[in-house]
């Protein structure tokens, strides 16, 4: 088709699809908190999630939920901090189009205090297990040809810091350096690799520091809509790092933050 001088008319641009139909997606921590929204989510999306923690009665609940739904799920029962299991059961998976490495924790506490036990568990989770479930789901993904998506679940806490979370923004800024050199090395494979990046989200795991008003405030404040994040806040983040929408993106931390690194 050409236009009236007689030149080829531009091809009408079209949005790339958000659709996650016949992907299989990994979720590490799903069995509660961002972990199981996660997994709604993607399965929301078409995708066939894989839900992965350490908890079958959790998992199964969630699968069943999914299922119900009209998605499509199945339960992995992995201690992800197995790095050994992780990497012979994430790297024996087929067809993995999409991680979510989400398992993770923290443990307030002044630097002056920390543990080497805290210290080590932490990191153990945050940092040793997410590396290496990265490079399990990698080496899947090149040795089936398949270009994925890799998102590894950091924090705004990998840009900043924070009083009592200094093991946790070590563990986080780290995320943010190893995944930037994943990035670069897996390019010539056509996966993407990139960190989503939350404010505090009301979940299991902070909703005892949520619990304390002066806390609670002190978060409400910094956050430029002055509310605390819900599961439900990454949601769609997820699904557009998953998808084509995101094709270009790789390297790269998406804040959904609420604006608190934005001042």
């Amino acid at each position: 088709m050409t236009d009236p001088t007689g030149q080829a008319a531009p091809t009408r641009p079209r949005t790339p699809s958000f659709r996650l139909d016949g992907r299989r997606a990994l979720v590490t921590g799903a069995g509660r908190g961002l972990g199981r929204a996660i997994a709604h989510g993607l399965a929301e999306a078409g995708a066939h999630v894989i839900a992965c923690s350490r908890t079958a009665a959790e998992l199964e609940s969630l699968v069943a939920e999914i299922v119900e739904a009209g998605g499509a799920a199945e339960a992995l029962v992995l201690d992800v901090a197995d790095v050994a299991a992780a990497r012979d059961t994430i790297g024996s998976l087929a067809g993995l189009h999409v991680l979510v490495n989400n398992a993770g924790t923290n443990q307030p506490t002044p630097a002056l205090d920390v543990e080497v036990a805290d210290f080590d568990r932490i990191m153990g989770l945050n940092l040793r297990a997410a590396f290496f479930v990265a490079q399990a789901a990698a080496r899947a993904m090149q040795r089936d040809g398949i270009a994925g998506s890799i998102i590894n679940m950091s924090s705004q806490m990998g840009h900043v810091g924070g009083p009592r979370r200094s093991v946790y923004c070590a563990s986080k800024h780290a995320v943010e350096g190893f995944t930037k050199a994943m990035a670069a090395e897996w390019a010539p494979h056509g996966i993407r690799v990139n960190t989503l990046c939350p404010t505090f989200i009301e979940t299991p795991l902070t909703r005892p520091f949520l619990a304390d008003p002066a806390f609670r405030e002190q978060v409400e404040r910094s956050i430029l809509f002055g509310r605390v994040g819900q599961p439900e806040d990454l949601m769609g983040a997820v699904v557009f790092l998953a998808s084509d929408a995101s094709a270009l993106m790789t390297g790269t931390p998406l804040m959904v933050d609420g604006g608190w690194t934005a001042l």
